[in-house]
């Protein structure tokens, strides 16, 4: 055998022998998937439930917050969504149970809040069957065994009108790995007369009831000013890109003002969510968000989209700009949730001094965020 081909065969040997190593050879690390909570609200807008909707503007930004502070596999955030659904109006189509689906899973927290803000009551029937099923049908449930899918359904009236009963929308629920919860607006004995523990119970999910028509106590704090100076801070540091661009800045600033307007608490509970930005993510607007999600190409901007002052940047300049800003806006968050954990501490102190001489009633965000917190465990989520 001559030389050349002695070598070329101690070289395939040697290949062969790495290649079959390579293959037996364990990761030494876990790959890391970032998973969803996925959460559909179904709203009763029949006439009596006004307190209900007001209750449900406020609450999205204890329940973002909330689903804000899970982690996964140590530290990972997950992605969350939000689908939002209104039923027993009888302007609605009656062929769909007089259920609408107002939007589907969405991030963007400016439009689900103004969506929110939009509903408006109008007595009808309440087909809690329907509401659930149409969510379950409708919706795009990721299949991951891993992500938290969860439903939340609050109203009154009988749990068992309608064409559809709620054991074919459980029966479907538990197919698709989503928990089903019941949340009746009143007292909890007549909740259960009116069958709402059913749905409760069959998608392992919970019955509880709440007071609608509860106001949450607004107590004055000192770091309150401060932190209302900090948000419009925060509001400087987004960087608008695309065809609606300003759009959207402008639907950032009229939710800051319409969950103020709205309640002090509401405000300052949307202020809480902005200073998570994980939670609070505009990266389909905003060259910071944009830019930290990463894979954004700066080369490729239509600068016609972008602010006067930037038009006449070079990408490079773009980029740095939006590099100050990111800093910029990390501080502020950091300044925020410092300011937030002053207020909530005072806050706490002044609610433990009369706690004994209030019968505090539960309302739909203390309720939500109890059950996040219990069922999130489930999926290996962790919520300090």
């Amino acid at each position: 055998m001559k030389l050349s081909a002695k070598i070329f065969l101690g070289l395939f040997s040697i290949a062969s022998v790495l290649s079959l190593l390579a293959l037996n050879k364990k990761p030494d690390y876990k790959k890391r998937v970032q998973p969803k909570i996925q959460a559909a609200i179904l709203l009763d807008v029949s006439g009596s439930m006004d307190g209900l909707i007001e209750q449900a503007k406020a609450q999205l930004w204890n329940m973002v917050s909330t689903m804000g502070k899970a982690k996964c596999n140590g530290d990972i955030a997950p992605q969350i969504e939000i689908a939002l659904y209104e039923y027993g109006r009888s302007s609605n189509d009656i062929k769909l149970g007089y259920v609408k689906k107002i939007n589907g899973f969405i991030s963007d927290l400016d439009s689900l809040s103004q969506n929110l803000f939009s509903l408006k009551t109008n007595g009808g029937d309440e087909y809690c069957g329907q509401v659930i099923y149409s969510s379950l049908k409708e919706l795009q449930w990721d299949a991951a065994p891993e992500n938290y899918k969860v439903i939340f359904i609050a109203g009154n009236e009988d749990f068992l009108q309608g064409n559809i009963q709620y054991t074919q929308s459980c029966k479907e629920a538990k197919q698709k790995g989503v928990i089903v919860n019941t949340i009746y607006c009143g007292d909890k004995m007549q909740g259960i007369a009116e069958h709402w523990n059913l749905a409760g119970e069959c998608g392992n999910g919970s019955y509880t009831n709440i007071n609608q028509n509860a106001r949450e106590e607004e107590i004055p704090t000192p770091y309150d000013s401060m932190i209302y100076v900090m948000n419009n801070k925060l509001n400087g540091t987004y960087i608008t890109y695309g065809i609606a661009g300003i759009t959207y800045q402008a639907k950032q600033g009229s939710m800051d003002a319409a969950n103020t307007t709205m309640s002090k608490e509401a405000g300052m509970k949307r202020i809480k969510a902005k200073s998570n930005g994980k939670v609070y993510q505009n990266a389909h607007w905003d060259l910071v968000d944009a830019k930290a999600n990463g894979g954004f190409d700066f080369a490729k901007l239509d600068k016609k989209s972008l602010p006067d002052s930037l038009k006449n940047k070079t990408a490079a300049e773009i980029e740095k700009m939006v590099d100050e800003k990111s800093k910029e806006r990390s501080n502020i968050q950091k300044e925020i949730i410092a300011l937030n954990t002053q207020r909530d501490a005072y806050i706490a102190t002044e609610k433990a001094k009369s706690a004994a001489a209030k019968n505090n009633s539960p309302t739909l965000e203390t309720e939500v965020e109890k059950i996040i917190k219990e069922q999130a465990r489930r999926f290996n989520m962790k919520i300090e």
